[in-house]
């Protein structure tokens, strides 16, 4: 429990209020990074049927967790499992991480951060790699929690060609 805040593994019933997390995060941290018709035109149903097939996952070696706040609403959540290119450093990955912008900054982020990596280190994933939009203001947080710059690539969003960085942790043991 954080400051009324609770971290717990997904539910399958939790993909309607996942989507909405996704969706409205998206709108207020990529407005003026992705095109505004990409951003307007998500969908929750299209988001909620995705999160849905994606929080039903079975792998062992896959975990998702919610924030709540002090009402159970899902403010925030996180995912992660084996790295999903074939990297040959980094055999963990941290999918995603969302917050509702209004809860940021009370370590809820760095809550659900630290039980992907919990996870990933009882299975025995030894490094980890996030993909990041290189204008996102949370590249701030991933550097704060120990990541290092150490991939680039290119990535099309809503027909605009975005910069993506690939923060890394070499040993996720010390965190």
């Amino acid at each position: 429990m954080i400051h009324g805040y609770q971290i717990r593994k997904v539910n399958p019933t939790d993909a309607g209020a996942i989507a909405k997390v996704h969706v409205d995060s998206w709108r207020t941290t990529y407005r003026g990074i992705v095109p505004d018709d990409f951003l307007d035109g998500m969908s929750y149903a299209v988001s909620e049927a995705r999160w849905r097939r994606i929080s039903a996952q079975n792998a062992p070696d896959y975990a998702m967790f919610v924030a709540e706040d002090e009402d159970g609403s899902i403010i925030g959540f996180a995912n992660g499992g084996r790295e999903r290119s074939g990297d040959a450093d980094y055999d963990g990955e941290l999918y995603a991480i969302y917050l509702l912008q209004a809860h940021q900054r009370r370590g809820i982020g760095r809550a659900l951060f630290q039980n992907i990596v919990q996870h990933l280190v009882v299975n025995g994933f030894r490094s980890m790699l996030i993909w990041v939009l290189e204008d996102n203001p949370a590249c701030r947080f991933y550097e704060s929690m120990g990541g290092v710059p150490v991939r680039e690539a290119d990535v099309e969003i809503g027909g605009k060609m975005l910069r993506e960085i690939g923060y890394g942790w070499m040993e996720l043991e010390s965190l």
